[in-house]
């Protein structure tokens, strides 16, 4: 296990700003998690710039509070994000559920029950989301593992070959092996993970 010089490079140079970033996702004030929640719904197989100005389109028509059709904004071609019916569809289910899920986020339970129970209520999420949504309202160590994070793990040794995490267990085993590996290079893993995202994107978005 190592890190690549050209990672370890782009680290050093951006690590005040992913530093700042996940700063600013412990200040996200409460009134924002729907609006945070409709953000990762919507980023699976699409682009997460495109999945901002679908957050930011639904917020300024109150979608939260309003009876609103999402499909025609999610397949805006501007803005074009896949798999719109049914993600607009997870978006209406989300909203019907939002009090129960607000609760669990105040309740005491700890952050990895919170994520099973997100997982396992929210159509659309899955364990990578439901961590995702997380990590951008200020939880720590919950791994994202998507495609950029799972290759990168190859890319540092820590697998041979990119990872299934299909299952629930799977996901928490390869989950597991990132943290073990953000332990042994002494960054840790949420700061990888924007490093990950940010090397891949050149942004550092959430």
């Amino acid at each position: 296990m190592f890190l690549p010089e050209h990672i370890e490079k782009h680290y050093k140079k951006n690590k005040n700003r992913i530093r700042q970033r996940l700063l600013d996702f412990k200040h996200v004030p409460e009134s924002e998690y729907f609006y945070e929640l409709c953000f990762c719904l919507c980023t699976p197989q699409s682009k997460a710039e495109n999945a901002l100005i679908v957050e930011e389109k639904l917020k300024k028509l109150n979608f939260q509070n309003k009876n609103i059709n999402p499909v025609r904004i999610l397949n805006d071609k501007s803005h074009y994000i896949r798999f719109h019916n049914q993600k607009a569809k997870n978006l209406v289910d989300m909203k019907s559920i939002f009090p129960d899920f607000f609760s669990v986020l105040k309740s005491e339970m700890k952050p990895m029950e919170k994520r099973l129970w997100l997982a396992d209520n929210v159509k659309g999420l899955g364990m990578k989301e439901s961590s995702h949504f997380l990590r951008n309202i200020g939880y720590r160590n919950l791994a994202i593992l998507d495609r950029h994070i799972l290759k990168h793990l190859v890319e540092c040794r820590v697998y041979k070959e990119i990872p299934k995490v299909s299952s629930v267990a799977r996901y928490l085993e390869v989950e597991k092996e990132f943290i073990n590996f953000s332990k042994q290079i002494k960054i840790p893993m949420d700061e990888l993970d924007l490093l990950f995202w940010s090397f891949e994107t050149g942004q550092i978005i959430k």
